[in-house]
């Protein structure tokens, strides 16, 4: 390790990631001096390689597919946020040693949505595809702005139906399959948490689920538009986003949690967006 604190993403894979030119845009902006890399790291070797990386120095990682679950375990105490989504993107090395687990995607969507784009959740019917790691860390942020109604759908609907059971403490949240949305009031929010984009392709969607006005959010981004915003543009959404702005936003408070700065977001999501041809 060098004289700079040092913070890592592990992942696999993990050499496209862009969390590295993210936080170093982050230390330029607030003048702090740090290193941040991206590493390679298999879940199988997940404990050996955190174990490592604090003992020469760290100060703190982000941990992101297929090791959210894994960092989760292994976190000596986690945040609320984090508990409830049973998964940890961030571990912060504490003053006795201890590691700190926490979930800033939840938080980084509800800014993207809320702070960049103006998109109010209060009162919305709100659709979320798919039941996964992805669906866990932002349901709960999400029935924090009070929409209307929270759908999640499922392939195998009694993952979603699981879920909503046990988010349904905190609002109006059902689970179901494709085949029961179907007919179904339009949605003024769609949010992709699948991995259909990644390969794009598409979740098996209706043309009728969105509503007049009505806003589409892909987690996953890309250099392109993905399979999913593209259906939404195809559907005359208002806005069809990608997780780009997630992205930053969730590094962001990671960056809080560790240096105790909050970093302004907007210009690197610009400086981003310019690299891939977005205006």
């Amino acid at each position: 390790m060098t004289d700079k604190d040092c913070y890592a993403v592990f992942g696999y894979p993990i050499k496209h990631s862009k969390s590295p030119q993210i936080h170093r845009l982050f230390a330029e902006q607030t003048q702090q001096l740090l290193e941040y890399t991206a590493q390679e790291v298999l879940a199988e070797r997940f404990k050996d390689s955190v174990n490592v990386f604090f003992s020469q120095g760290g100060k703190g990682l982000n941990c992101t597919l297929p090791l959210k679950e894994l960092a989760w375990a292994f976190a000596d105490r986690r945040t609320e946020r984090a508990e409830l989504s049973k998964a940890v993107n961030t571990l912060a090395l504490q003053g006795d040693g201890s590691l700190l687990g926490d979930n800033t995607d939840g938080c980084g969507l509800i800014a993207d949505l809320t702070g960049n784009h103006g998109i109010s959740l209060e009162g919305a019917r709100i659709l979320i595809l798919g039941a996964g790691g992805a669906s866990r860390g932002i349901i709960a942020p999400i029935l924090g702005h009070s929409p209307n109604h929270l759908t999640i759908v499922n392939r195998t609907p009694e993952k979603a139906i699981a879920l909503a059971t046990e988010f349904s403490i905190l609002g109006d949240v059902e689970g179901c399959s494709f085949a029961d949305i179907q007919g179904q009031q339009p949605f003024d929010l769609i949010i992709n948490a699948t991995s259909a984009s990644l390969t794009d392709e598409m979740p098996p969607l209706a043309d009728d689920l969105l509503a007049a006005e009505g806003v589409c959010y892909d987690l996953a981004y890309g250099n392109k538009p993905t399979s999913f915003v593209r259906w939404g543009a195809a559907h005359n959404a208002r806005k069809s986003l990608d997780g780009l702005g997630m992205l930053v936003e969730q590094a962001a408070e990671a960056f809080f949690l560790w240096r105790s700065i909050r970093p302004q977001t907007k210009p690197v999501i610009a400086v981003l967006n310019a690299e891939r041809g977005f205006s």
